[in-house]
């Protein structure tokens, strides 16, 4: 009886996970933490973000106005109306407004200044505000999201 419950019990061998794959995770990870050391040490400059120097093909500044419930508006530096977004179509504007609301508390900067809207070259659309040093790339965050914000480039040339 005693050696069929021996028989039952699982062997400590068959759940071990093996030693080489537990040296290559911690080989892994010193490597990984020497890296950032390294490159916060050295002062590395950030390698993934784009060129700022590549050539712009269309700017325009703009005021982002928008509230919690996802509505916004979108003014040009003169106080007009360039876009209207209601609640239910301008989540993704209002969420930028959120972004420069925090980002600018953070300096004391008021909520009216302009924030710079780049398409370059490429077709690449960035949003920059010179007041903070923030940016966002907009490509990064979808279609839909990039084209609400081309659309207030292209509504320049119909004003």
């Amino acid at each position: 009886m005693a050696e069929k419950d021996a028989d039952k019990r699982p062997r400590k061998v068959d759940e071990m996970v093996p030693p080489i794959l537990v040296k290559a995770i911690f080989g892994i990870m010193l490597a990984s933490l020497l890296m950032v050391a390294y490159a916060r040490i050295t002062d590395k400059p950030l390698a993934a973000m784009p060129d700022l120097d590549a050539p712009i093909a269309q700017e325009r500044e703009i005021v982002i106005v928008g509230s919690m419930t996802g509505a916004a508006t979108v003014y040009d530096t003169q106080g007009n109306v360039i876009h209207d977004y209601a609640s239910d179509e301008g989540g993704f504007v209002a969420g930028i407004w959120r972004v420069l609301q925090r980002e600018r508390g953070k300096y004391d900067v008021p909520m009216d200044l302009p924030v710079r809207l780049v398409r370059y070259e490429s077709g690449r659309l960035s949003l920059f505000d010179d007041q903070t040093g923030w940016r966002a790339e907009l490509v990064g965050f979808g279609t839909d999201n990039t084209a609400a914000f081309a659309l207030l480039l292209e509504e320049e040339g119909q004003e």
